[in-house]
């Protein structure tokens, strides 16, 4: 039996990076039934496919997964225009069935308001220089891949997944003092544009709180935390993860529900699913000159 929520929010996916758990978030999302489904930004890193990034099978199925939603379901499917995806203002707004692409939106629910953003309008690094942030993209990168080499050595191990990444932005007190503005200067936002909350992603830290009474949402990302906002049909907004273990037992109830009353002999009809990082995905991450 799926969930059912009313709204799910999902953002910074980065396909097109060797970071991306894009494998992860379809799985993710086929244990789940909504009526909106809100893509947050950077879904699609056009930033690295420009320079060095790579379209791959498990991305396609990402979109695919999507595409069933809609079809099997009549999900309503908003694609918020990202930093990372800003090739995307070529074609703004554009609305097709239950698909719509457009630059930010306002949800209204159970008599509350929440202005949904990516959230890099109000990053002047982002916004103002973009070379810069270009830079601060290849370290990000570089950390991502050490990221995956410490996990796979950790899983290897039997030990659960750490994010480095998240370890190193906590201890930075710069980035520390970044977040808090931030989610600060979002929350006057909100409040200006008359909302009750806000609803963004950009920063990679998944966060639910009250912020001079607007509630601060972040979505996360598919990167390191693998996080989700889920409103419930109460109107209620909680975190929810994807956990490795937890999908792997529930792939093994369904075969244990699949055998009862078998014979033994059956033969397997299904291929074991690997949740270890592919070997490709431990090779060190190509750089290109910023032109």
């Amino acid at each position: 039996m799926k969930t059912q929520f009313k709204t799910i929010v999902v953002s910074d996916v980065h396909l097109g990076t060797k970071g991306s758990k894009a494998k992860e978030i379809a799985r993710f999302l086929k244990q789940y039934n909504c009526e909106n489904l809100i893509l947050n930004g950077d879904i699609i890193d056009g930033w690295q496919l420009k320079k060095s990034g790579s379209w791959k099978r498990k991305h396609t199925r990402f979109f695919n997964r999507i595409l069933k939603m809609i079809e099997n379901h009549s999900t309503k499917v908003y694609y918020l225009r990202g930093n990372h995806d800003d090739f995307l203002d070529q074609i703004l707004p554009f609305q097709m069935g239950n698909l719509s692409i457009q630059k930010d939106m306002i949800y209204e629910s159970h008599g509350k308001k929440y202005f949904i953003t990516h959230g890099d309008v109000f990053d002047s690094i982002t916004t103002n220089l973009r070379w810069i942030a270009y830079l601060g993209d290849i370290g990000y990168t570089f950390l991502l891949w050490l990221n995956s080499v410490v996990n796979h050595y950790r899983i290897k191990r039997g030990l659960p997944y750490f994010s480095l990444s998240q370890y190193v932005k906590g201890k930075v007190k710069s980035a520390v003092s970044y977040i808090d503005q931030y989610e600060e200067e979002l929350a006057k936002m909100a409040k200006a544009k008359g909302c009750d909350g806000i609803i963004c992603g950009h920063i990679h830290k998944a966060e639910n709180r009250e912020i001079d009474g607007i509630q601060y949402l972040n979505s996360g990302d598919w990167v390191e935390t693998m996080s989700a906002l889920a409103e419930d049909h109460e109107g209620n907004w909680q975190l929810i993860y994807y956990n490795e273990i937890n999908f792997k037992e529930a792939a093994d109830d369904s075969l244990n529900q699949f055998f009862i009353g078998r014979p033994d002999s059956i033969e397997m009809p299904f291929r074991e699913v690997s949740f270890e990082g592919r070997k490709d995905d431990l090779e060190p991450p190509a750089f290109t000159s910023i032109q």
